[in-house]
């Protein structure tokens, strides 16, 4: 590695991280200081999905990976001066909001009652109707926002690592380290629950954990490393993915999308795939774009290749999120993008406030909810 490269990296708790791939900057080039490429002109806007803006309200600045958690009809987020907030979708209004009292690095993750992040000086920290449960000071840096389930929090770390945490005290309650690459990415990975497995991304791998004990219970190969220096081996499985029972799908940066049945712990298929951001599905469809812009699906089954769209080259898409029968996708520009779920075709468009938009869209109470990097939160209705 040229000294010009090794000085975009930094370490933390041992690993090697590439401060790389925040959403809406999906591409190494970006990272790397290339050339940039010159975005494609935006088509005409159809409008032909009649969709609306029914509220806006703000967050701090999102400078790190952030993950929208939805708990019926409300979500949770956090901006990244610290930041953590609970909404009602339906209407944008606070359910609460409180400080952390340092800045947001990885989050937010609840499960309705508690919700955890983790601050830029390694501390865990939990909170609940706005007030702060408990901080516990991890080891290595995280970049995945923390999982909250069955009264425990759970930690996928930047040296791969995965911690469980009493959710009620904060005690540390066991530790699984697996070896992998020498870099990883300062980006959201995979960490969910499938019945009572925990599934866990490391490296390429999807890993399905016992949740009492962090012991492995099967693991799936996605993509393997396989470059000639440690950035092209980078492989990690990144977020968001798609859970659909027991079917999870994932992509691995740069490498390949991938289906597993989580629970039998095998892998169903796997496709060469050169992105950067998760995915998004349903019982027939997994939807992602790759580093170049260009919008692809595939059929959940068996991984045949379904519709592209190429008219969004080089816009610095976020991942996706597949709901009803549209696809909606937000760019480095600030525009939400809603495609047909059955051709790929635009069939709306929407602006935000210019900056870019930092995370997949979500949905909650019949409402789209998108966040900006300048922390605007939009929430869109269909009319």
């Amino acid at each position: 590695m040229t000294a010009s490269l090794r000085s975009l990296f930094g370490r933390a708790g041992g690993a090697m991280l590439v401060a790389a791939a925040l959403t809406g900057c999906s591409t190494l080039s970006s990272v790397f200081g290339s050339e940039k490429v010159k975005p494609a002109e935006l088509e005409p806007n159809p409008a032909t999905l009649a969709v609306r803006q029914a509220w806006t309200t703000r967050m701090g600045t999102v400078n790190f990976p952030l993950s929208v958690a939805v708990n019926g009809g409300q979500v949770t987020l956090a901006g990244g001066d610290g930041t953590v907030a609970v909404l009602d979708a339906a209407t944008g209004r606070d359910v609460w909001r409180a400080s952390v009292g340092a800045p947001v690095i990885a989050g937010a993750g609840s499960d309705g009652s508690t919700v955890a992040v983790v601050t830029g000086d390694n501390n865990l920290v939990a909170l609940s109707a706005g007030q702060v449960l408990w901080r516990q000071k991890l080891s290595a840096q995280a970049y995945t926002a923390p999982f909250v389930a069955g009264q425990r929090v759970f930690v996928l770390a930047a040296d791969r690592s995965v911690s469980a945490y009493d959710g009620r005290t904060g005690r540390k309650l066991w530790t699984q380290q697996r070896p992998g690459e020498p870099l990883v990415l300062r980006q959201g990975g995979a960490l969910l629950a499938v019945g009572d497995t925990l599934v866990v991304g490391q490296g390429g791998r999807m890993a399905g954990l016992n949740p009492t004990n962090g012991s492995v219970r099967w693991e799936a190969p996605i993509a393997t490393p396989r470059g000639t220096n440690d950035v092209e081996r980078l492989v990690d499985l990144v977020g968001p993915v798609s859970r659909l029972g027991t079917s999870v799908c994932a992509r691995a940066f740069q490498a390949a999308i991938g289906c597993v049945d989580a629970g039998r712990g095998s892998l169903v298929w796997t496709r060469p795939a050169n992105g950067g951001v998760g995915v998004s599905g349903n019982e027939s469809l997994v939807v992602s774009a790759e580093t170049d812009g260009r919008v692809l699906s595939w059929r959940r089954d068996n991984g045949e290749r379904g519709w592209t769209n190429e008219k969004m080259l080089h816009r610095g898409l976020t991942a996706p999120l597949l709901v009803g029968n549209s696809v909606a996708i937000g760019d480095s520009f600030g525009y939400l993008h809603v495609l047909s779920r059955e051709d790929g075709h635009l069939v709306n468009r929407l602006a935000t406030d210019g900056s870019a938009i930092v995370a997949a869209p979500v949905v909650a109470a019949n409402t789209m909810v998108v966040v900006t990097r300048s922390g605007a939160v939009y929430g869109f209705v269909p009319q």
